[in-house]
C-alpha cells in the first residue's frame, strides 16, 4: 500500500480513501473520550459530594442525640465500606467550640466564605494526600449546643479518580470497538467500491499497442470524466499516428522518384563514352540531387513545424528585425539574377509572442515560392508587414502571372504543384507557411491587394 518516491510518503487511492475516512474518527473518538472522561470527572464529583453531605448532615444528627459524643465505631465502619475511602470529621459549636472528631483540619482556601444553611465543598489536602471537604453551619435548639454548629466531614479523593477512570475506560473500550468495526466496513466498502476501476485497468491493460478505441464498458458516473478524457486521447494519439503513416506515405513516394533519377543519372554519367557528355551527365545529377535536397529539407521541416509546440518554444521576438534581416539576406542572392527585392513596413513595431524559427521558415518559403513562380528569369518582389490593431500581417507579393481564382485554395495542400515543368519544385512550400500561421492562431491566403500585379500570399499572424 505505501510506497517512497521523492522522499514523500504516499499512499495507494484504496489507502489514502482510508486514511481520509478513518482519520476524522479517530479524531472525533478521541475528542469524544476526552469529554466522556470530564463528564465522568463531574458525575463522579456530583455523587461523591452529595455523598459526602449526606454524610455530614447524618454526623450533625448523630452528634446531637449523643450529646457531643463521638460516632460509633459501626457507624464509622459503615460510612467508611459505603464511600470507599477514610472519612474524617469535625464538629465546632459556637463561638467555635470544639465539640468533637479530629482536630487536624485541612486548611481552607483563603477567603472562604461559610454561609448558614448552605453547604461548601472545598479541595485540600490532609496527611499529604489531597481530599475532599464539605462544611455545614446549622442551627441546632438544644440546650447542650444552643445555637450555630458547624459540621466539617472531608474524605481522600482515591476513589472518586478510581471511579472517572473507571467510566473512562469503559467509554474508551466501547469507542474502539466502534472504530474498529467502522474500520473495517470502510476498508471492505472502499475496496468494493474501487473494484470498477480495478475493472478498467485491466480492460485497458489486456489492450495491444495497436489498439486504440474508445473504452466503451460501463462505468460509475465519477468515472466518467476519466474515461471520456482517455477517449480523447486516444483519439489524438490515432490522428497523430495517421498523420504520421501519411506522412511517411507521402514521403516514401514523393523521394522514390528523385532517388531513382539520382541513381539513372550517376550510372549514365560511368557509361559517357566522352568528357563532354560526362560533363552534360553530371550536370544533370547535380539538378536531380539538388531537387531531392530540397524536397528532403521541405519535407523535414513540414514534419518539424508539425512537431513544435508554440507554447513551450514563443517567444518575445521582434518580427521587424527578423522579417527586414531575412529579406535582404534573399535580395542579396537574387541580384545576380536581375530580381529586385524591396521591404515595406506600416503601423507602429511592437514585440509579439511568438516562435521565430517557425516564422523565419514560412518566410523563406514566401520567398523562394515567389522568385521560383513569379521571378523566373526577372521581375520584382515586395515584402510589407503591416501592424494592424487585431492582427500583424506578413504578405510577399510578385510580378509574376498570379494563380487561378480556382486554384487558390488548392496551392496551400501538400504536394500540389500548379505546373509539373520537370523543374525542382515539390509542393510544400505553402503547406508550411499555412503550417506556421495556424500555430500562431492566424491562417495564410491568396489576395490581390499586394503591391505588384502577380500573386500576393498573406500571412495573418493574431495578436
Amino acid at each position: 500500500m505505501w510506497t517512497f518516491a521523492a522522499g514523500t510518503l504516499r499512499a495507494s487511492l484504496r489507502g489514502r480513501l482510508f486514511i481520509l475516512l478513518i482519520a476524522p474518527l479517530i479524531l472525533v473518538a478521541g475528542l469524544a473520550a476526552s469529554g466522556r472522561f470530564m463528564l465522568a470527572e463531574r458525575l463522579s464529583e456530583r455523587l461523591y459530594d452529595n455523598t459526602l453531605l449526606a454524610v455530614a448532615l447524618t454526623i450533625s444528627r448523630d452528634v446531637v442525640l449523643s450529646e457531643g459524643d463521638l460516632l460509633t465505631e459501626e457507624l464509622l465502619e459503615a460510612l467508611t465500606q459505603s464511600l470507599g475511602d477514610p472519612l474524617y470529621y469535625r464538629v465546632t459549636g459556637p463561638e467555635g467550640s470544639f465539640v468533637t472528631g479530629y482536630s487536624d483540619l485541612p486548611s481552607p482556601p483563603p477567603g472562604l466564605k461559610i454561609l448558614s444553611g448552605a453547604p461548601v465543598f472545598y479541595d485540600s489536602v490532609s496527611f499529604g494526600k489531597p481530599v475532599r471537604v464539605v462544611v455545614v453551619r446549622e442551627f441546632i435548639s438544644e440546650p447542650q449546643f444552643g445555637g450555630w454548629v458547624t459540621v466539617e466531614v472531608w474524605q481522600n479523593v482515591t476513589q472518586r479518580a478510581a471511579l472517572s477512570f473507571e467510566l473512562l475506560l469503559q467509554s474508551a473500550s466501547l469507542l474502539t470497538v466502534l472504530v474498529g468495526t467502522a474500520a473495517l466496513i470502510l476498508w471492505f466498502g472502499i475496496k468494493r467500491g474501487l473494484q470498477p476501476l480495478q475493472d478498467l485497468r485491466a480492460a485497458i491493460g489486456t489492450r495491444s499497442a495497436d489498439d486504440l478505441r474508445p473504452i466503451r464498458r460501463w462505468v460509475p458516473p465519477e468515472l466518467r470524466p476519466v474515461v471520456d478524457t482517455t477517449n480523447s486521447l486516444f483519439a489524438r494519439l490515432s490522428q497523430a499516428i495517421a498523420q504520421r503513416d501519411a506522412f511517411i506515405s507521402d514521403a516514401a513516394h514523393q523521394v522514390r522518384n528523385p532517388i531513382a533519377a539520382i541513381q539513372a543519372q550517376a550510372e549514365a554519367a560511368l557509361s559517357a563514352p566522352d568528357e563532354r557528355t560526362l560533363r552534360s551527365r553530371v550536370t544533370t545529377l547535380a539538378q536531380a540531387a539538388r531537387h531531392a535536397g530540397r524536397l528532403t529539407n521541405q519535407l523535414l521541416s513540414l514534419e518539424r513545424m508539425r512537431g513544435r509546440s508554440l507554447r513551450n518554444l514563443a517567444v518575445e521576438t521582434d518580427l521587424s528585425q527578423i522579417v527586414e534581416s531575412r529579406t535582404r539576406q534573399f535580395a542579396e542572392r537574387q541580384l545576380p539574377r536581375g530580381i529586385e527585392v524591396s521591404f515595406h513596413q506600416t503601423g507602429t513595431p511592437r514585440r509579439v509572442i511568438a516562435d521565430g524559427v517557425m516564422i523565419e521558415e514560412a518566410l523563406e518559403n514566401l520567398l523562394a515560392n515567389a522568385a521560383y513562380y513569379g521571378c523566373e528569369r526577372c521581375g520584382e518582389i515586395a515584402v510589407s508587414l503591416d501592424y494592424l490593431s487585431q492582427c500583424i500581417t506578413l504578405s510577399v507579393s510578385d510580378s509574376g502571372p498570379g494563380i487561378p481564382a480556382d486554384m487558390q485554395h488548392r496551392v496551400f495542400d501538400r504536394f500540389f504543384r500548379l505546373r509539373d515543368d520537370g523543374r525542382d519544385g515539390c509542393g510544400l512550400g505553402l503547406a508550411i507557411v499555412m503550417g506556421v500561421a495556424e500555430a500562431h492562431g492566424g491562417s495564410a491566403r491568396i489576395t490581390s491587394n499586394g503591391m505588384l500585379r502577380g500573386a500576393t500570399v498573406e500571412l495573418v499572424l493574431m495578436r
